[in-house]
C-alpha cells in the first residue's frame, strides 16, 4: 500500500491541510496509534475531528477559550514534571465555523527532571469524514502553571501553521504569530479577559531561534 502522503499528492490534496478517512491505516496499524490520532507512514501525526466537548463557532476565540479546562480534564495534563503534552488543532469545513480537533499525546519521550520541558507533535492532518478540512492554528498544553511558550514552540522550524497557541495549567493563554513568509516580526499574543494582548516581537533575524524581545506592558 502506498503512504497517504503520496496517494493525497497522486490525487492534487493538499497534504499539509487534510487526509480521506478511507486512506488512513487501520486503527492500531502503528506504535501508539488510537482510535483518535496516530502517526502515518511519512511520520506525521493525523488526528481526527470534531472535538465534542468543543462547541464549535463562528468566532475562532470562542473555540480557543474552550481548549485549556477540556485538556486539562485528560489523563496526566496537569501532573508537571510527570504530566503529559497534548496537540491538537483548530480547522474549518467552509461552512462559517471553527472546529477543535481531538487531542494527541504522541510525541518525543522527554526525561522527567528540572528542565520542564515535554513534548507532542502538532497534527499535520485532520480527519473530519463531514468533508475537507482547512487547518488554521495548531495547540498544544503544558502541564505546569506559570509555563508560557518556550524557545522551541517559537522556533521557525517547528511551525506548521498560521497560528500557534499554547496554554498551561493555569489557563494562561498564549497566541504565536510567527509571521514566517514576510518581513513583519513575529508576534506573541496572551489572552486577558476577552482580548488578546501584544508582549513581545521576534525580530526577522531572530526567527529562526525563537528569540523574543518583550513589549512594555500597556
Amino acid at each position: 500500500m502506498r503512504p497517504l502522503a503520496s496517494l493525497l499528492l497522486m490525487m492534487g490534496w493538499n497534504v499539509l491541510g487534510c487526509a480521506s478517512a478511507s486512506l488512513l491505516p487501520s486503527n492500531g496499524a502503528s506504535a501508539g496509534e488510537a482510535q483518535d490520532y496516530g502517526v502515518l507512514d511519512n511520520g506525521f501525526v493525523w488526528v481526527r475531528g470534531p472535538w465534542g466537548v468543543i462547541q464549535p463557532s463562528g468566532d475562532i476565540d470562542e473555540v480557543i477559550d474552550q481548549l485549556c479546562p477540556a485538556v486539562m480534564a485528560l489523563p496526566r495534563a496537569d501532573w508537571k514534571d510527570y504530566g503529559q503534552e497534548y496537540c491538537g488543532a483548530i480547522y474549518t469545513l467552509g461552512d462559517g465555523a471553527f472546529y477543535a480537533s481531538k487531542p494527541s499525546p504522541l510525541g518525543k519521550t522527554e526525561a522527567i527532571g528540572p528542565a520542564q520541558r515535554k513534548n507532542c507533535y502538532p497534527p499535520r492532518y485532520i480527519v473530519d469524514e463531514r468533508g475537507r478540512t482547512s487547518t488554521q492554528l495548531d495547540y498544544h498544553s503544558h502541564p505546569w502553571p506559570g509555563s508560557r511558550m518556550s524557545e522551541r514552540d517559537r522556533q521557525a522550524r517547528t511551525q506548521i501553521w498560521p497560528l500557534r497557541i499554547q496554554f498551561d495549567t493555569r489557563c494562561t493563554i498564549q497566541k504565536l504569530v510567527p509571521n514566517l513568509d514576510t518581513s513583519l516580526p513575529g508576534e506573541v499574543y496572551e489572552r486577558r479577559g476577552q482580548s488578546w494582548v501584544r508582549v513581545g516581537i521576534i525580530p526577522a533575524e531572530d526567527k529562526p531561534f525563537g528569540y523574543v524581545t518583550p513589549l512594555p506592558e500597556p
